[in-house]
């Protein structure tokens, strides 16, 4: 009987995992729990900062320049999916600052370690 309910539980898990994932790439999805939609946002801005990070290292991008069009180019993907793709009220979710804020930090801590590494593993002119 243990094994028919972890099946079950894994199987719920996974359909439950399948609508999250189908509602965040579906338009103007409705969202009856407000932390499955931050979770989308969280994990999409690390997604977003990873593929920048390879994106800016195998560019040549360095220093201010990097930064800011990290900054920008994240601000502005996370608000286009919110405000156009998804429809969503920004105000339920405390305005659109907090959701703007909703791991950036994590996100940009990933871009950088992915950013100096690509950086460095293809530009760097030592001799190693």
């Amino acid at each position: 009987m243990s094994n028919k309910s972890k099946s079950s539980e894994s199987s719920s898990k996974i359909n439950l995992n399948e609508s999250v994932w189908k509602r965040a790439l579906s338009s103007n999805a409705e969202w009856p729990d407000k932390e499955e939609f931050l979770d989308v946002i969280y994990w999409m801005r690390q997604a977003i900062g990873i593929v920048l990070g390879l994106c800016w290292g195998l560019l040549p991008l360095k220093g201010f320049l990097g930064l800011l069009l990290f900054v920008v180019v994240n601000a502005a993907v996370i608000y286009v999916y919110v405000s156009s793709f998804q429809n969503v009220d920004e105000e339920e979710y405390g305005g659109m600052w907090e959701i703007t804020k909703e791991g950036f930090m994590t996100s940009f801590a990933g871009f950088l370690v992915t950013w100096i590494i690509m950086f460095t593993g293809l530009h760097s002119t030592s001799g190693l």
